[in-house]
């Protein structure tokens, strides 16, 4: 096995141990025994368990995906296409979380644990991103053609729906999140939509009684 083959084995192999067991949680001698080789391997690719858990993050996020993020946000943003945008954030949310568990997990651990592999996470993947949208929210919140409140709240409250759905089918593995994710995925834009949409309600009776106004 070349060199970058078998770093590329350790750092799948910690990965999924990681996930399961956290890092205070798995030795490297477990991570040795799972690759099928000696400690002093892994020494010789990542100099400490710390290091080794570093990695994982450059392994994993280093591939251009947020990159190709803003690219992509870019496009959306510059053509003020709001369905398409939350149609976008939510079926990435669910992708990620569908195609690698196990990485979620491991970042889970690592909050919990106060490693601080989570906070390097998201300074480098998820605080670009987070800043191109609050920055949008608030420019089409200025031109009218979304509901007033605090950009970055509601930006968690369209990222968060989707990253809880996707934890409770593919993390937690929960049967009530069964169904096709594309079928999801629709049902979210559209309710995403509606409450994104400017509009001023007057409850009275049993049915509220809106309409739309630039200024709410």
């Amino acid at each position: 096995m070349s060199a970058e083959d078998r770093r590329r084995q350790l750092l799948e192999v910690a990965i999924d141990l990681f996930a399961r067991k956290g890092f205070d949680g798995t030795t490297t001698k477990e991570i040795a025994a799972a690759a099928g080789v000696t400690e002093a391997i892994i020494f010789r690719h990542f100099a400490t368990k710390t290091d080794l858990h570093a990695a994982i993050l450059d392994y994993r996020c280093g591939t251009g995906s947020v990159d190709n993020w803003l690219v992509e946000l870019e496009a959306l943003t510059q053509a003020d296409d709001d369905e398409g945008l939350i149609r976008f954030l939510v079926t990435n949310i669910i992708r990620h979380l569908r195609e690698d568990p196990r990485f979620e997990r491991l970042l889970l651990f690592a909050a919990l644990e106060g490693n601080e592999l989570a906070l390097l996470h998201h300074t480098r993947t998820k605080l670009p991103v987070v800043e191109k949208l609050v920055a949008y929210i608030a420019r089409r919140q200025a031109a009218g053609a979304m509901r007033s409140g605090d950009p970055f709240v509601i930006l968690l409250a369209l990222a968060g729906i989707p990253q809880f759905y996707a934890l409770q089918k593919y993390v937690y593995q929960s049967a009530m999140a069964a169904g096709p994710d594309e079928q999801v995925v629709e049902t979210f834009v559209r309710i995403l939509m509606d409450g994104l949409r400017p509009s001023y309600c007057n409850f009275d009776g049993l049915q509220p009684s809106c309409q739309n106004r630039a200024s709410e």
